[in-house]
């Protein structure tokens, strides 16, 4: 079958090669891959990887195969799925990794979801934020636009920083009560930040913590280190917290929930780019640079079975 494999001389160390047929274990069903969606880590990261390796978790298309455990959708099911080597015509996924796409949602769509809108919706749940003032960092990017619109849902005050302003478009639309360009005019502590910057506005958000408030590290756009001044993570109160973020553990359930958001018209799966998948270095260049506002969407060639 084709998929994109990892190859170090390679566009963004990724091309359409071949790749054996998948193996599932007794709990994995195959799934005939329609569409795939790109995250700037997996594309960034991509070289790291064995060359030859089918990259990429987000996926969504039809069950080929269910699995032989009895559990998860059967043969015909529309999914979505989040599991490695989902770049390729066929997948084998955890069943515990999947979720039927609502009738009215288009596939292109739901293949969107799962890395970014997982990220965005566990994170939010790591504390109360009814009420809250929520500051979300990268917010032009594929977690940033899930977690603007999560957050405006859960009740928070939605506080939705870029990079320039060039990266605002559409973000007061998706429920951002604050747009600002870096930490720029905010002027009253937040109670819970979604950090995809690192480096230096890092340490900046973390002073603009609230007591009691926290910090979850999700990703390191910036490349750079954060320095936090001697002393600047001594606070007397309410202890402030930072997290890392990495908890992919059966994410079928979460991924419902994204997926009948969206079938509801609450959650726009805010794809901003998608051609077929013999366009991937585009794709990932356009990524890499910064130029998709939100999610990249490739459609994948169908493959025949064996």
């Amino acid at each position: 079958m084709r998929a994109l494999v990892v190859d170090p001389a390679a566009p963004a160390s990724l091309r359409l090669g071949e790749a054996p047929e998948p193996r599932p274990a007794a709990g994995q069903l195959v799934l005939d891959v329609r569409h795939i969606s790109l995250n700037r880590g997996e594309v960034a990261f991509a070289g790291q990887r064995p060359p030859g390796t089918v990259h990429g978790y987000d996926a969504a298309g039809i069950v080929a195969r269910a699995a032989a455990d009895g559990t998860g959708p059967g043969v015909g099911s529309r999914v979505a799925a989040f599991g490695p080597g989902a770049w390729a015509q066929r997948m084998a996924v955890d069943t515990t990794a999947v979720a039927e796409v609502p009738a009215g949602v288009d596939l292109a769509d739901a293949a969107a979801l799962p890395m970014a809108g997982i990220t965005a919706l566990r994170t939010l749940r790591s504390r109360p934020i009814l009420g809250h003032r929520v500051l979300i960092t990268g917010a032009a990017g594929g977690v940033g636009r899930y977690a603007v619109q999560l957050a405006a849902l859960g009740g928070a005050h939605v506080i939705a920083s870029v990079g320039s302003p060039e990266r605002d478009k559409g973000l007061a639309e998706l429920g951002a009560h604050e747009v600002v360009v870096g930490l720029e005019g905010i002027d009253a502590p937040v109670d819970l930040v979604l950090d995809t910057v690192g480096g230096p506005q890092l340490a900046a958000a973390w002073e603009l913590l609230a007591p009691g408030g926290g910090v979850q590290n999700i990703g390191w756009a910036s490349d750079e280190p954060a320095v936090f001044a001697p002393y600047s993570l001594f606070h007397i109160g309410a202890p402030k917290t930072m997290s890392t973020f990495g908890d992919v553990h059966e994410v079928g359930p979460d991924l419902a929930t994204l997926l009948a958001f969206t079938a509801a018209g609450r959650l726009s799966p805010e794809v901003d780019w998608r051609g077929p998948w013999e366009r991937v270095p585009e794709a990932a260049r356009a990524l890499l640079d910064r130029r998709i506002s939100g999610k990249a969407v490739l459609d994948v060639t169908p493959g025949t079975a064996p």
